[in-house]
């Protein structure tokens, strides 16, 4: 056994199960290494990436078996010991590689070194400030030298760029000052800033009964170092403002602060709001920012520059030293889970987070998820409550519309008489409605009137979308576009038209009845551009836009002191889903979308149409009643074995063929199958086993099958995952991927 030296214990960054394990490589003499630091080493014929989870004396290995490390790959532990725990933690929960989960907790492009640090040239004074005028003086025969010298009096660094906009072509003769060893002349770091808006200069509200009651509790546990809370509080009724006070609490405590929000469209107005309060505090973390500006932000945060962190889910992973806080806004919303392995979900990674660094952790909502709920009634969190509105405000005036009605009336419009009465009226007012229907595009399919044909898309198992603006059909699972036929591809019939209603159509048919007033539309389609979704965002917040037509990104969070009107088409949609959380989320949506209205002093009005009036989601939501609700799903859930009474489990095959996809999920149906049988004790913990078709069987051309599976909630239960995980990852001829109570069962 070699005696002394040091040696690093690597996970290497190859996410396959068979390099899961750590190995170790010598430190050579002089290289300083910490546990969290990035390395690059030799691992076989090939130099790769890898993570030092740790630096021992010894090691057991023969020495000649050791290779050293070949460099660090940053000058500083890129991983703080908090996060390398809680990626062990994700692999064994979620049954993956360490290297797969180390990989959350760093920005993708560090990865390969794929980003870098960005510099400018600069120039600075090298002199003291007192030598500047005889410096100045002496320069009698270039007045570009004498005004350069002024221009740097001040110490500071500035960049060429900025000099030449005073000075022109100021480098040559910096070069001569340079020489004269005046000036200093060299490359500075410089931060690409994802958020270059002023902060809404606000002065801090007068706390209401309410708010005061719940930071009575958040407060304390930030400086005893935990708790966990469900901020149950209406909208409305200043949620933002209890963040805003537990965050300052944080940073006058010398602690940091992670405020996620489930929507990248809520990250301009929470900044603004932040900014406006604390400064140039906060960092920005989203999928939105350009791989330079997520590389910045997240370096700002672990040199502990930025104290608090905004942003969607994966910005739960920031490292943020001696955190104090998390806040997870909007915690029902389905965003916050990752679909892609390792399927995390950001609430419970919150959580254990938390647990783990001291810190309170703060789930809010207006409409809190049924099992975040169920735990606040269990004691797992203390339940805090907000039931009124700041203000003189009030929640809105709900009126439930029945479609058929309106049909059987003669009114085939997509707008209720209701509906378009109070746009009207509200229109006529001066003041701002909201629209939402829960369907991008124009219209949602196209049909054949003769012989009923409708178009598929060719690569996978739905129906194309129709998008007026481009005059082409989309698909939107995988991207295809194609072009509206001219004729049926079934029938050779000439009436194929676009069919049903999407946000392009309520839109143009908004225009066409409003056309001296600008509307903004709100979906996918015209967000995904940098920075857009701010764009229409301020133009409807100045007032420029009347009306905003949008999907589920409008309905929550967004805070618009003018919108008195709020309109839901089609309110019943996501009702038609196979999920069995369709009605959790059609009370969700319908709830948050109706809080857009009335939010200032002026009542507001909210119009629900549907086919569905007597359904129990929809009336919980006109009435606005949270509890009814919860304790009707709640039941039903139990009824039927529903998560959180059980867990939904399923093996998904992806081939290219539907003949291949049904072999491979049914070779795997019989190993479990055979696994139960030879394990009575496991088998009573499974309440059934299924092997068909995903019920989409088809998307971006890869046919889709699958093993599903019922569970009930139990520590046996893990015995069934780790061989399910197991499973999945021995040779298959097409992919195989375990997913756990996946957030889309499509």
């Amino acid at each position: 056994m070699p005696a002394g030296g040091r040696y690093a214990q690597v996970i290497v960054d190859i996410a396959v199960s068979d390099t899961d394990r750590v190995f170790t490589y010598r430190v050579p003499e002089g290289m300083a290494l910490l546990p969290g630091t990035r390395v690059e080493v030799p691992f076989g014929p090939r130099q790769l990436e890898g993570y030092v989870l740790a630096l021992t004396e010894e090691t057991q290995l023969p020495s000649e078996r050791i290779k050293p490390v070949t460099a660090p790959l940053e000058d500083y532990p890129a991983l703080l010991p908090p996060l390398v725990e809680l990626a062990r933690e994700i692999s064994a929960r979620r049954h993956c590689p360490l290297a797969l989960s180390l990989r959350l907790m760093l920005p993708a492009e560090m990865r390969a070194g794929r980003v870098r640090v960005k510099t400018e040239l600069a120039a600075r004074l090298k002199i003291p400030g007192e030598e500047v005028q005889a410096a100045v003086k002496a320069e009698t025969r270039s007045p570009k030298r004498r005004l350069l010298l002024q221009l740097l009096s001040d110490g500071l660094p500035h960049p060429v760029g900025e000099l030449k906009a005073l000075v022109r072509d100021p480098l040559p003769a910096l070069k001569a000052l340079e020489e004269k060893g005046l000036v200093e002349v060299a490359d500075q770091e410089v931060l690409r800033q994802p958020f270059s808006g002023e902060g809404l200069q606000e002065k801090e509200p007068v706390l209401t009964p309410g708010q005061e009651e719940v930071l009575g509790e958040i407060l304390p546990a930030i400086k005893k170092g935990g708790g966990a809370f469900l901020l149950h509080g209406v909208t409305g009724s200043g949620k933002t403002e209890v963040y805003i006070r537990a965050v300052k609490e944080c940073l006058k405590e010398g602690k940091g602060a992670i405020v996620l929000i489930p929507e990248i469209v809520l990250t301009p107005q929470m900044v603004s709001w932040f900014r406006g309060r604390f400064g140039d505090v906060g960092a920005v973390m989203h999928s939105r920012l350009s791989a330079g500006e997520r590389f910045d932000e997240w370096r700002r945060v672990r040199r502990g520059e930025a104290r608090v962190v905004i942003g969607a889910r994966s910005a739960v992973f920031a490292p943020v030293e001696r955190l104090g806080l998390i806040v997870v806004d909007e915690e029902h919303e389905p965003s916050y889970q990752a679909e892609n392995a390792p399927a995390y979900d950001a609430r419970e990674i919150a959580l254990s987070r938390a647990k783990r660094e001291g810190a309170a952790v703060v789930l809010a909502s207006a409409t809190p998820s049924v099992l975040s709920f169920a735990k606040a009634t269990r004691g797992d969190y203390m339940l805090l409550e907000m039931p009124h509105r700041v203000g003189s405000s009030v929640l809105p005036e709900v009126s439930v519309v029945d479609m058929r009605e309106e049909l059987r009336l003669g009114n085939r419009s997509m707008f209720s008489t209701l509906l378009k009465d109070r746009l009207d009226a509200c229109i006529q007012a001066g003041q701002q409605a909201m629209i939402f229907i829960n369907r991008r595009g124009y219209s949602p399919g196209v049909l054949c009137l003769k012989c009923g044909y409708v178009a598929p898309c060719p690569q996978c198992d739905v129906k194309m979308t129709y998008h007026q603006a481009e005059g082409m059909m989309r698909c939107h699972y995988c991207g295809l576009r194609q072009p509206l036929p001219t004729n049926c591809p079934a029938c050779g019939s000439r009436y194929i038209k676009p069919f049903g209603v999407g946000t392009q159509k309520v839109e143009e048919e908004l225009k066409k009845r409003y056309p001296e007033v600008e509307i903004v539309r709100m979906d996918y389609d015209t967000t995904t551009g940098k920075d857009a979704h701010q764009r229409l965002l301020d133009r409807f917040r100045s007032g420029q836009a009347r009306i905003m037509v949008g999907t589920q990104m409008i309905a929550k969070g967004l805070d618009f002191p003018q919108v008195t009107l709020v309109g839901a088409v089609l309110a019943d949609l996501s009702l038609n889903l196979p999920d069995y959380r369709s009605e959790e989320r059609t009370f969700q949506l319908l709830t948050q979308v109706a809080g857009r209205a009335g939010r200032a002093s002026r009542p507001g009005e909210v119009i629900i149409q549907t086919y569905k009036p007597e359904h129990f989601a929809i009336q919980a939501a006109a009435a606005q009643d949270y509890r009814a609700f919860f304790n009707q799903e709640f039941a039903r859930r139990r009824q039927k074995l529903y998560p959180p009474f059980t867990m939904l489990v399923r093996l998904l095959v992806e081939a290219p063929r539907e003949s291949q996809a049904r072999e491979v999920s049914g070779a795997l149906y019989a190993r479990v199958q055979e696994m139960l049988a030879e394990n009575p004790r496991l088998k009573r913990r499974v309440i059934f086993t299924r092997e068909d078709d995903s019920p989409i069987k088809r998307i971006a051309g890869k046919s889709r099958a699958q093993v599903f599976m019922k569970l009930l909630e139990h520590p046996e239960s893990d015995e069934i995952l780790r061989f399910l995980k197991a499973l999945s990852e021995e040779t298959w001829p097409c992919r195989v991927n375990l997913e756990i109570n996946p957030a889309n069962m499509a």
